[in-house]
């Protein structure tokens, strides 16, 4: 399974990135998401259009907007255990997400993503709108949603 085809000085569309200027570079099959911070330069994992699943929950999800570190409300850190709760520091992934159950949008650290090698389709009714599928699997951002 590929990443997104991103290449460099592609302008990343639905990304809430507003520090700097994100930049995409592709190493292998992965597409990574660089983001400069006020502070730092971050390297986000996933790219978007990149399939996702959770590795302790049982859910699975395409990457829809990328935040460089935590930027959801304090309400909702401290919702999560203590004991699971992720570190702040990291990219966060904000999910076209789906279960046995139901669709939904979440919002997940890096830490606790894994690639989704399955090769089926998503079933979220959202997908359609922001995102095309290839014939090989790939999910690429519709032009109507660029930047």
């Amino acid at each position: 399974m590929r990443g997104p085809g991103f290449g460099p000085g592609t302008r990343i569309a639905a990304a809430r990135i507003s520090h700097a200027g994100p930049a995409l570079e592709r190493k292998g099959r992965e597409a990574y998401l660089t983001v400069m911070t006020q502070t730092s330069m971050r390297t986000a994992k996933f790219g978007l259009g990149a399939v996702v699943r959770h590795r302790i929950y049982p859910f699975r999800g395409v990457v829809f907007d990328v935040d460089p570190e935590f930027a959801n409300t304090e309400e909702w850190w401290l919702a999560i255990p203590e004991e699971v709760r992720p570190r702040k520091d990291q990219p966060f992934y904000h999910l076209l997400a789906e279960n046995a159950d139901s669709e939904y949008v979440a919002y997940v650290s890096e830490q606790n993503l894994l690639p989704d090698t399955s090769g089926e389709a998503l079933r979220h009714a959202g997908i359609n709108e922001v995102f095309e599928r290839s014939a090989d699997g790939v999910y690429r951002m519709r032009t109507s949603h660029a930047n």
